[in-house]
């Protein structure tokens, strides 16, 4: 296995590879095609990717990028999986030796839902023969995080936090605190178009998902939605209000 320990004095150059440099040892990047987020936490000792793109070979684009942004003999060792829908997740078998984390409960609806999965991704333009090798390939995550977890990267604690259900039954954010925190907040937070609610979400209880989300970041934080442009807490918190407006609840 690739050790994870950095080359020495490494700064990952984030532009070279086409990324947004967050600050706190973070970057990410927008994918072409549905806009989705992919994100990764650099620390000490290790490095952590944040989604892993709609296929195999999106995964693998991102694979290669973090080898370059991380520096010779360094890998992505953990995964976190913001919520179970296929462009954020198809690209994770590529990640092989990585840990995976997601939302209790992650597990057990993929098992039960592989071929709604592939079937969702071939119904938005997905090539339907790499679709269905992915999902066949994607095994459930290590790790399911109830409530919140903390993982330390080696000079940089970073907290995986479960606030669905709400966007899907199984929405995972990631907190990297700091000067300027910087939250990674899956599709919980879009920013390129209104919140998409599909069948799985629960659109009553996405307010008070969004309420936890804001305390759990603060006034100050960065949240980097799901798709589109980095946001502020009060963009956060405007589109928490249209939510709840649009459901009927305070």
């Amino acid at each position: 296995m690739t050790p994870e320990r950095p080359a020495p004095d490494h700064v990952p150059d984030w532009a070279a590879q086409g990324w947004e440099d967050l600050g706190e040892g973070c970057g990410r990047v927008r994918l072409p095609g549905w806009d989705c987020t992919a994100g990764l936490v650099t620390g000490g000792e290790g490095a952590l990717m944040v989604d892993a793109g709609s296929g195999l070979r999106e995964g693998a684009a991102l694979r290669a990028a973090a080898r370059e942004l991380l520096g010779p003999g360094r890998r992505v060792g953990h995964l976190a999986l913001t919520h179970p829908h296929f462009d954020h997740v198809l690209g994770a078998p590529v990640f092989s030796g990585a840990e995976v984390y997601a939302a209790v409960g992650f597990g057990r609806a993929l098992d039960r839902g592989r071929e709604a999965l592939c079937a969702d991704a071939v119904r938005h333009g997905a090539d339907a023969s790499a679709a269905a090798e992915a999902s066949e390939l994607l095994r459930p995550p290590h790790h399911e995080v109830s409530g919140t977890r903390a993982l330390d990267l080696g000079g940089r604690q970073v907290l995986l936090a479960d606030l669905g259900p709400a966007h899907s039954p199984y929405d995972l954010v990631v907190l990297v605190p700091g000067p300027v925190p910087v939250v990674f907040c899956g599709d919980l937070v879009e920013e390129s178009g209104p919140p998409q609610a599909g069948p799985d979400a629960v659109p009553g209880r996405w307010p008070a998902a969004l309420d936890r989300l804001l305390a759990l970041g603060g006034e100050d934080a960065r949240y980097v939605p799901g798709h589109g442009a980095v946001v502020d807490a009060a963009f956060v918190r405007r589109q928490r209000d249209q939510l709840a407006g649009s459901v009927g609840v305070s």
